[in-house]
């Protein structure tokens, strides 16, 4: 009892959070707090036993690998247009990409505080070449549009997953 009292106050403002926020976004902050180490999977199961029913169904759709809401909410997006994407995938020569859909596409999801230089720009540049001598397509959907325009993003998402399906050499 005083364990699940514990992981119960560790996740009391994800509990509060939930009548005012979408279930993406609730996912996308749980999400958040499990990838900042704020929560565990024991306090995700508390947090889940203390929310109302209805949210329960949401619990298989948390993944604390995402380094941001964003990829949360990318990778939500493209589970409900039938797709699966791997997140934080090593690629060779490359490093991690944020998601790796249909083993071709990879979605990196661009913030202001991580790719507004120059310097920082031109590293992306960079690694979206040596993905692409590796036989992927990269889509880089900035956060203000994922957060404030998603219909944009999954336009543009849907309109790639239409292009045929491509083999890596």
């Amino acid at each position: 009892e005083e364990l699940v009292l514990r992981h119960l106050q560790k996740s009391d403002a994800l509990v509060q959070s939930a009548a005012c926020q979408s279930p993406r976004a609730l996912i996308a902050s749980i999400d958040s707090a499990l990838h900042l180490r704020l929560l565990d999977s024991d306090d995700v199961d508390a947090l889940f036993a203390a929310l109302p029913r209805r949210f329960r169904r949401l619990r298989g759709l948390v993944d604390g690998r995402a380094e941001s809401g964003t990829e949360t909410l990318v990778r939500l997006m493209l589970r409900a247009l039938g797709r699966r994407a791997e997140l934080q995938v090593a690629i060779g020569g490359v490093g991690r990409v944020d998601l790796v859909v249909d083993d071709w596409l990879v979605v990196e999801c661009d913030s202001k505080a991580f790719h507004s230089t120059w310097e920082q720009q031109r590293e992306d540049r960079r690694r979206d070449q040596a993905l692409a001598a590796l036989g992927y397509v990269v889509y880089r959907p900035i956060a203000e549009d994922i957060l404030y325009r998603p219909e944009l993003v999954v336009a543009a998402l849907k309109g790639l997953l239409r292009l045929p399906l491509r083999r890596r050499a």
